[in-house]
C-alpha cells in the first residue's frame, strides 16, 4: 500500500489489533466458563478490578509484569464470589454476575480515586525482528507490545486445550450434560470452578491491558463497556477460542475506524461514529438470539443451569 490511504488503512488495522486485544483476553476466558455451563455477566466488574489491581501493582513496583500477575490474581479471586454463588449455592447466574459488575465498579472507583491522572510504567511497542519488516502485516501484527504477542500465543493454546486434550473434553461434556459427565467420574464442581476462575483471571488480564498498555494512566471506568461487548462476541465466536480473534478485531476495527474518521475531519456526526462498535455488538446479539441459531452454532446445552447430583 502506498500514499495517504495506505498509511490510514495500516494505521486502522494496527489500532484494531490494539483495541481488540483486551476483549480477546476476556473472550477466551469467558468461552471456557460458558463451555463448562456457567454464564458470567460480571465481566465488566472483573475487568475494572483487574485494571486497578494491575495499575496499582505496576505503579508501586515499577514493573508492569508484576501488574499483569496481580491483575490475573485479582480477577481470579474476585470471580470466586460468582463461582461460590452459582456452583455451590446454585444461585441465579445473571443476578450473581450483575452483582460482580456493581461490586467491581465500586471497588475500582474507591481504590482508583487517589490514582486518577497518575501515570505509571507500562508496556511499550516491541518490534519482532524480521517479522516486523513484512509489508503491511509486519506493521499491523509485529510492531505491537508484549501483551499483544501474549494474546497471539493464547489463541492456539486455548484452542488446543479445549479440543485436543482430556481436560477440554471434560469441560465440554460438563457444559453439554453435567449429569452424564458426573456419571463418568468427572467432577462437575471442580471443572466449573476451574473454568470460572480461569475466566476471571483472563478478565483481569484484559483489564490490565487497558491500564498498562492501551494507556499507562488510571481513568475511572476505563473498561468502557467492553465486558458487555465480550458476551456478544462469545456468541459470535460460537464458543470457539480460535474464532474469538475475529470478533475481537472486528470490534477493535470499528472502534479504531470511528477514531480515525474523527481525526481526518470527515463530516460525519461524532455520536454516530461512537455508536459503531456497539451497533455491531447489538447486531450480533439480535442475530444470535434465536434458539434455532444457538443450536446451530453450538451453544452449550447446560449453559446457565446449576447442577445438583440429587436432581439427576
Amino acid at each position: 500500500m502506498e500514499g495517504d490511504l495506505g498509511i490510514l488503512v495500516v494505521s486502522i488495522l494496527q489500532a484494531a489489533v490494539r483495541s481488540g486485544t483486551p476483549i480477546l483476553f476476556v473472550c477466551i476466558g469467558e468461552i471456557y466458563a460458558e463451555r463448562s455451563g456457567v454464564l458470567n455477566v460480571g465481566l465488566e466488574g472483573l475487568m475494572l478490578v483487574g485494571a486497578i489491581a494491575g495499575f496499582f501493582a505496576s505503579f508501586t513496583s515499577d514493573n508492569p509484569v508484576v501488574g499483569v500477575l496481580a491483575a490475573a490474581a485479582a480477577g481470579a479471586v474476585f470471580s470466586l464470589i460468582h463461582a461460590f454463588a452459582t456452583i455451590t449455592l446454585r444461585a441465579d447466574q445473571i443476578v450473581s454476575g450483575l452483582t460482580l459488575t456493581i461490586l467491581g465498579t465500586g471497588i475500582s472507583g474507591f481504590f482508583g480515586k487517589s490514582m486518577i491522572g497518575q501515570v505509571g510504567p507500562g508496556f511499550e511497542k516491541l518490534e519482532i525482528p524480521v517479522l516486523a519488516q513484512i509489508p503491511v502485516l509486519g506493521k499491523v501484527l509485529f510492531q505491537q507490545d508484549a501483551m499483544v504477542y501474549l494474546s497471539y500465543l493464547m489463541i492456539p493454546a486455548a484452542w488446543w486445550v479445549m479440543y485436543k486434550t482430556h481436560l477440554g473434553l471434560a469441560i465440554r461434556s460438563v457444559g453439554e450434560s453435567p449429569a452424564t459427565a458426573d456419571s463418568l467420574g468427572v467432577s462437575v464442581a471442580k471443572i466449573r470452578y476451574g473454568c470460572v476462575l480461569f475466566g476471571g483471571a483472563m478478565a483481569g488480564i484484559g483489564g490490565a491491558y487497558l491500564s498498562l498498555a492501551y494507556t499507562t494512566m488510571w481513568i475511572e471506568q476505563m473498561s468502557g463497556g467492553r465486558g458487555w461487548i465480550t458476551l456478544a462476541l462469545v456468541i459470535f465466536a460460537a464458543w470457539n477460542p480460535a474464532r474469538a480473534v475475529l470478533g475481537a478485531y472486528l470490534f477493535g476495527g470499528a472502534d479504531a475506524l470511528q477514531l480515525r474518521i474523527q481525526a481526518v475531519g470527515l463530516d460525519v456526526p461524532t455520536y454516530f461514529l461512537m455508536m459503531l462498535p456497539y451497533v455491531l455488538t447489538i447486531t450480533i446479539l439480535v442475530l444470535a438470539s434465536r434458539a434455532s441459531l444457538k443450536r446451530r452454532i453450538g451453544a452449550p446445552a447446560a449453559l446457565g443451569f446449576p447442577y445438583s447430583r440429587e436432581e439427576r
